[in-house]
């Protein structure tokens, strides 16, 4: 392998593994190992190691580790501190480790991810950002939301989304980032046919064709839902996977999780927040980051401004997805730099595309809860969380062919929230 350029980078051929695991059953314990082995001068007097648990993922664990050493300040702390992320059980089956840690090593290159210190058996230690982690009520906030869209646009204007264009090593690249799924999934025996996206490699609709052909089919009612959802995939994907919007070929690097654990606001002076000026925010834990539709990433931030809870009253409505996107084209034109529309004209085009995606996020994170129901042990009803993500697309399907008007049932609430004017 070679090395990655950049001063916020790290060369993958000095990356540092350490052939230790976490265990949860052992927290403390097994993470001080971790750090110790990282640092091995925290060690000993005048060292006070202290561990931060941090609970708003539903998938990993996420402890903060810092030295509270005599005399140091909270931000010399904080700068030395190391976010340790273990994975949760059985996740591999629906992210891609190695993928992950290329993608934050290249967003680590353009400065928009903390630097990587090692990786471990099951787990990746990194920099702290210092900053704190949103809240779905901050996620509402304007001069958050402003921040939010100004940084999003930062990443879809300047991350690559072809191999050749990564300073990551290219063989690095495909060895990690393919989506073989014919490889790594024997041929269903029910036959399902696997799609193929428009453009081959990875792509948020080759991670979703991933996940419903890990879906278990251990049941009749298993294998038709099964069935079912694979239909609905190979429906969307002849719909959506176009081609069109903005980005290479109609895809940008999304993150594709940006929910609000995943969005950290940085420090702000008085002066700023007086002025009420978008807050600089950065985002973390970049699992599902992949290819995908501007609009999907977008609509995708948007669902989770209602939290876990679904809180669909907190859902954007049109002037404010206006507003955002106003702020977002600004950011991503600033970036960019090579556009032949206006940015009038870009925020007009994507505005009516994220009405098209919003459905789309339910079908995603609905699958992606039916596994977790099988193979999570985290305490989180992943079930009930699936049927309300997948109750969104479906509403969004009824609205779309008029079914739901026709049987002269009420709007449902997310709906109703999204088709409001202010």
């Amino acid at each position: 392998m070679g090395s990655t350029n950049g001063s916020n980078g790290c060369a993958l051929s000095n990356f540092r593994y350490i052939p230790l695991s976490y265990n949860n059953a052992d927290s403390q314990a097994s993470a001080l190992r971790l750090v110790l082995t990282l640092n091995p001068d925290w060690e000993g007097p005048g060292n006070k190691i202290e561990f931060v648990r941090f609970t708003d993922g539903i998938t990993n664990t996420l402890l903060k580790i810092i030295n509270r050493k005599p005399g140091w300040t909270d931000e010399q702390i904080d700068n030395e501190a190391v976010l340790m992320r273990a994975y949760g059980n059985h996740t591999e089956i629906l992210i891609d480790r190695e993928r992950e840690m290329n993608s934050h090593a290249l967003l680590s290159t353009r400065g928009l991810a903390p630097p990587l210190l090692a990786r471990f058996q099951n787990g990746l230690l990194y920099r702290f950002v210092r900053g704190r982690v949103a809240t779905a009520a901050d996620l509402v906030t304007p001069s958050i939301w402003r921040g939010v869209a100004r940084r999003l646009g930062q990443w879809h204007a300047v991350l690559p989304i072809n191999e050749s264009d990564v300073s990551i090593p290219a063989k690095t690249l495909s060895t990690i980032h393919q989506v073989e799924l014919d490889s790594e999934h024997p041929k269903p025996k029910d036959d399902l046919q696997v799609i193929q996206p428009r453009r081959p490699g990875p792509s948020m609709w080759a991670v979703l064709q991933k996940w419903v052909l890990a879906l278990p089919t251990a049941t009749e009612d298993q294998r038709a839902r099964r069935l079912q959802l694979q239909k609905e995939l190979e429906r969307v994907v002849a719909e959506f996977d176009d081609g069109k919007g903005i980005g290479e070929d109609g895809l940008v690097f999304a993150h594709c999780d940006l929910l609000s654990a995943n969005v950290i606001v940085l420090p702000s002076t008085d002066s700023a927040r007086a002025k009420g000026e978008p807050e600089s925010t950065h985002f973390i834990d970049y699992e599902y980051a992949v290819p995908a539709p501007a609009a999907f990433d977008i609509a995708n931030h948007f669902a989770e401004w209602g939290g876990y809870d679904c809180d669909y009253g907190m859902m954007p409505t049109r002037s404010v997805r206006r507003q955002f996107l106003t702020e977002y084209v600004q950011s991503y034109c600033q970036f960019n730099g090579a556009t032949k529309l206006s940015q009038e004209e870009i925020v007009n085009r994507l505005y009516e595309d994220v009405d098209r995606f919003r459905g789309i996020p339910g079908l995603y994170w609905g699958v992606w809860g039916l596994i977790q129901a099988q193979i999570s042990q985290i305490d989180f009803d992943y079930a009930s969380y699936a049927e309300t993500r997948l109750g969104e697309y479906y509403a969004w399907r009824r609205e779309e062919d008029g079914s739901r008007s026709a049987s002269g049932e009420e709007m449902p609430l997310r709906e109703l929230r999204w088709a409001q004017e202010a």
